[in-house]
């Protein structure tokens, strides 16, 4: 395992509504090093650690996680507008992840600084009220016939792709 010096990224799932897409998220968050993770919407949230008693969703979400669910800290959050608020005024750089006019690569961003991930619904994706409170809208380019990669796995792509930013940044500064 390697070592993970700092955390600087936070990842927010809003209104997904696969529970095993969820899990899959927790336990690809873990690997990648995010800091936290924000419930928003109604985004299933995982069970409790000594919850005796497993909703369907809590039993798919911690299949998918393989107790992912109980080493990464998540919240859930009211108005992910005002989240996104809140954590831009502690000075974090907030993604989109969505396919827009306005998207770029993410080999295209360049910044040296906190992250925030917000992944979106599996169909729909972020609406447009959201994507204008973003900082940066990222998009993964798709080379085939489908225009989309599952939530889950669109996911863990920019987490990595995030990942080679901030340790490309770290090399720059020494």
């Amino acid at each position: 395992m390697l070592d993970n010096d700092t955390k600087n990224t936070i990842l927010v799932i809003h209104n997904i509504r696969s529970a095993a897409n969820v899990g899959s998220m927790f336990r690809t968050a873990d690997g990648a090093g995010v800091q936290e993770i924000w419930l928003t919407g109604y985004t299933p949230s995982p069970a409790k650690w000594n919850q005796k008693y497993l909703t369907k969703a809590e039993k798919s979400l911690a299949k998918a996680a393989l107790g992912a669910e109980y080493f990464i800290p998540w919240k859930r959050g009211a108005l992910l507008g005002s989240l996104i608020s809140q954590l831009r005024s502690l000075g974090y750089l907030v993604i989109g992840l969505e396919q827009s006019e306005q998207s770029v690569s993410f080999d295209e961003i360049k910044a040296e600084q906190t992250f925030v991930l917000i992944v979106g619904n599996e169909v729909r994706g972020l609406d447009s009220r959201i994507l204008k409170q973003c900082d940066v809208i990222g998009e993964l380019p798709m080379y085939g016939k489908k225009n989309s990669l599952n939530v889950s796995v669109a996911c863990g792509i920019a987490l990595y792709a995030l990942r080679d930013i901030i340790k490309k940044s770290k090399k720059n500064i020494c």
